[in-house]
């Protein structure tokens, strides 16, 4: 991580000095706010901390209970996840205290003696085969934790405003802050007092039962299947080997997810209930847990399982459904949005997948940056259709995975033909539950792919895919795409055509129009701004490390920020393999030796891909979704 280049700093580097609106923050939740945040769950907790990286828009959240969420119930964090952790600067804390998944486990009938279970395949994780994060397992409530941390460091000093509940809004044609909400105080000394915020912007992030989705008169489409599973998170004794191993297990008694849980003792279980019947009117849920541990053990034969403390249980029948819009925009209607479902707002689906928690924080991190960038003034309000034009196929595709995920955990042995063929099905979609086949269609901020094959392993619209480069100021090896932290800033990666720094090539000349008075570095960083506030450039030479003169590389390359005016050696970068790594980033991503430009969305998904000579293309990209600086800038939405 970078610092100092705002002057020596001798204490914790991950807090950053408190900016605007994170100046003498007032304790009570204020009468009018840019962005008010309904719902402290994962797609709440990371859009805080995504807006804290803008401390000039004021942003809170609300919550209704008292304080943080002692207990969550989503566990199952995904590689993109994890990615995402690296962005916001905890991945390493929580990968320490989580459970890693190496391998899954599938188990079945004995053909021998059918009553009895067996091991049937044991097949490795599928996270370090196509990413350099983990598969983790850990307690939401700590993911949240983390997050909030995140909120609190930013310069915009966000923390959630506990016990104030949602009533209702209202969303007015006109005004600076024309969406009214109605709260209500649940705890403190305000305690059952209501009252009204007016806000620019609102975000439902508060459930499955959103109050905000109803306020704005969306529809849940979908429904529940006819099946019934307990979950129980549990301490137990057990002769079952796979008890710290993630397994799918079938039995003639049913079927079970089993999911080792983060500290080495703790285990989740999903434990199938069977067939619900068409007047059961939800009876199901009331099933006890001495039941639910009843029917794991009659699963688990010939093994059991000696339950000594039960931390939390619950009763769910499998639902699958997807919110006919994220935002509140009737249909027809052609104005920007002022209102946003994420997470189970607006798409609710089983937790066998391990989806929920995972897709709801992309919700929270697609939507963050371009709340920033409006509410600054970097882009037009119309960014803000982008929303849910890219969420709601993702959000569908999720409930269709899940959908047939489900019915194969819920098969009984007689409808299984091959034994083999559920972690087949689990290792040859690996790309879609990992997070890694979100792929966004051409927009304004995702461009078209006439040039896709000057970078066929950066595919335009899908997620950065990082690989190992050398620092040429230094001779680190480093992933190139973790030095994107979610600061809200679009990445430009500028890879070299052969001749090295100083020589009459590509890469000079387009670092030269960067460095010029057209272009999207200078037409859209507001004056007096750092060079670097809106784009981060960064160069990356075919040759090694020691081969590049970094004293010949173009000054735009090497820019000088902060107050102080100190130079960034920390944006140019060599390809070719060194002591430190093997790998060549143009060979791993099948970049053009001719020299390319790879343009990365603040949340990590590829933009552009273009050639080092398509200055004009460029340009004109940026002009369909950022705001000119140069003259006056728009005034914010």
């Amino acid at each position: 991580m970078q610092f100092h280049h705002h002057g020596y700093v001798s204490g914790d580097p991950r807090v950053l000095d408190a900016e605007g609106a994170g100046i003498d923050r007032p304790d009570v939740l204020p009468d009018e706010v840019d962005v008010l945040i309904v719902g402290s769950g994962p797609a709440g907790m990371l859009l805080a901390a995504q807006m804290s990286q803008f401390p000039d828009v004021v942003t809170r959240i609300i919550e209704r209970r008292d304080g943080r969420l002692v207990l969550g119930q989503a566990d199952g964090i995904q590689p993109r996840s994890v990615e995402t952790f690296q962005a916001f600067g905890f991945a390493e804390r929580i990968v320490a205290e989580a459970y890693n998944i190496a391998y899954m486990n599938f188990w079945g009938p004995d053909p021998e003696n059918p009553s009895h279970i067996v091991r049937i395949t044991r097949t490795e994780d599928y996270a370090l085969k196509i990413s350099e994060f983990p598969h983790l397992i850990v307690n939401q409530a700590r993911v949240l934790d983390y997050f909030a941390e995140a909120a609190a460091k930013g310069p915009g000093r966000i923390a959630p405003d506990y016990g104030v509940e949602f009533q209702g809004l209202t969303v007015h044609q006109d005004g600076l802050y024309p969406v009214e909400v109605r709260v209500r105080h649940t705890a403190g000394e305000h305690a059952g007092q209501e009252r009204t915020v007016h806000a620019r912007y609102v975000v439902g992030c508060d459930g499955a039962r959103s109050g905000v989705r109803e306020a704005i008169g969306r529809q849940h489409l979908g429904g529940h299947s006819a099946h019934a599973w307990g979950v129980m998170d549990v301490l137990v004794n057990t002769d079952f080997p796979d008890w710290r191993t993630k397994c799918a297990i079938n039995s003639e008694a049913g079927n079970i997810l089993h999911i080792p849980r983060e500290g080495g003792y703790l285990s989740r279980m999903y434990i199938d209930l069977g067939e619900v019947a068409d007047d059961d009117d939800h009876r199901v849920r009331q099933t006890p847990i001495e039941e639910i541990i009843r029917r794991a053990n009659a699963i688990l034969h010939p093994y059991s399982l000696d339950v000594k403390e039960v931390a939390w249980h619950s009763v769910y029948e499998v639902g699958h459904r997807v919110t006919d819009k994220f935002d509140d925009v009737p249909a027809g209607e052609d104005r920007a949005p002022r209102v946003f479902l994420t997470g189970d707002a607006c798409h609710t689906h089983s937790a066998k997948a391990g989806q929920g928690m995972n897709v709801s924080m992309q919700d929270g991190f697609n939507l963050g940056w371009k709340l920033g960038h409006v509410l600054t003034g970097l882009a037009p309000a119309s960014l803000l259709a982008t929303y849910s034009a890219e969420r709601q196929p993702v959000a569908q595709q999720l409930i269709d995975f899940d959908r047939e995920w489900s019915s194969l955990m819920a098969r009984k042995p007689e409808e299984i033909s091959d034994p083999q063929d559920l972690a087949t099905y689990y290792l040859a979609t690996a790309e879609f539950p990992s997070g890694f086949m979100t792929q966004y269609g051409a927009s304004s901020i995702i461009g078209d792919a006439a040039h896709q094959p000057l970078a066929g392993g950066f595919p335009i619209g899908k997620r950065f895919k990082s690989v190992e480069v050398v620092r040429i100021s230094d001779g680190n090896a480093v992933h190139l795409g973790h030095h994107a932290t979610a600061d809200g800033r679009w990445r430009v990666y500028a890879f070299a055509d052969a001749p090295t720094a100083g020589e009459e090539s590509g890469m000079q000349a387009w670092a030269d129009w960067l460095g010029s008075a057209g272009s999207p570095l200078v037409q859209h960083t507001p004056d007096g701004a750092d060079v670097d506030a809106v784009f981060d450039v960064k160069a990356i030479y075919q040759q090694r490390f020691d081969e590049v003169d970094i004293s010949a590389v173009p000054r735009v390359f090497l820019p000088e920020t902060g107050p102080l005016g100190l130079t960034d050696w920390e944006k140019v970068y060599a390809a070719a393999p060194s002591a430190w790594t093997s790998v060549d980033i143009f060979d791993e991503r099948a970049l053009s030796r001719d020299g390319v430009v790879v343009v990365v969305r603040p949340d990590q998904y590829v933009a552009a891909v273009l050639p080092l000579t398509a200055t004009r293309e460029l340009a004109d990209f940026f002009d369909r979704c950022l705001l000119t600086q140069t003259a006056p800038a728009e005034s914010p939405a």
